[in-house]
């Protein structure tokens, strides 16, 4: 069994989803730190040629508490209207945007303040309408108690409680995984790495790494299914 894990993110980029299709389970750590700064509750879509930074509001706590003790903001309809209108006034004369901004009302409509809850059920709509059948799982429903294990050790234990032979991580944990240390639990370690491609952005030239939102927008099912093997494993 080949496995990712991967904290939830607002509309991930489609690196997100490749590591996604390339494994059999796709564990969402819920009971891990939120990062203020990192991409938790923000993306970035294409405004006027140019990325434009969107974000989830959330209420205001502790910078210590997990993404799934943090919850969205009181005035959240109102601030997912404005988010509503502003991907209509980019994307309106998309090719695809008509059924992919209903995608957006579904996911900005779902009825939970816990953030979590929000990203996690965002993550499974994106991953069914781009034709991904992967099955998804939550850290908490897997280790039960959160362990006292951070890292590599707990990505370990991780794999060993589902059953997993093969773990993929992205190439930004090359420097902090071991395959040696993965071997000698009995698990294969790779790295994912995204392969450079472009699409048609309007008459633009292209951005690369924006919110799947944008490939959604721009790109038909069989362009949105070549990207997503638009990667190699090292």
């Amino acid at each position: 069994m080949r496995v990712a894990i991967m904290q939830p993110y607002f509309l991930p980029y489609i690196g997100y989803f490749q590591l996604m299709s390339a494994v059999d389970v796709f564990v969402v750590y819920d009971e891990v730190e939120f990062t203020k700064k990192g991409w938790i509750n923000r993306n970035r879509i294409l405004m006027n040629g140019a990325p434009e930074m969107v974000s989830l509001s959330l209420k205001k706590d502790s910078d210590y508490l997990d993404i799934v003790q943090r919850k969205l903001s009181d005035d959240f309809n109102e601030q997912s209207a404005k988010l509503l209108r502003k991907v209509e006034g980019c994307y309106k004369k998309a090719p695809f945007f008509d059924e992919n901004y209903k995608v957006l009302e579904e996911i900005l409509s779902y009825k939970s303040s816990n953030l979590f809850d929000f990203l996690y059920h965002s993550i499974s709509i994106v991953s069914r309408r781009i034709g991904l059948t992967t099955r998804l799982l939550v850290s908490s429903e897997v280790e039960g108690k959160k362990p006292d294990l951070t890292g590599q050790d707990r990505v370990i234990n991780l794999c060993r409680l589902i059953g997993a032979i093969e773990y993929i991580n992205p190439i930004g944990g090359i420097s902090l995984y071991s395959k040696a240390v993965f071997e000698a639990n009995g698990i294969n370690l790779m790295f994912h790495k995204i392969q450079p491609f472009e699409y048609k952005q309007f008459n633009n030239d292209f951005v690369p790494h924006l919110s799947i939102l944008d490939n959604m927008m721009f790109q038909n099912k069989i362009e949105l299914t070549q990207s997503l093997v638009k990667f190699e494993f090292l």
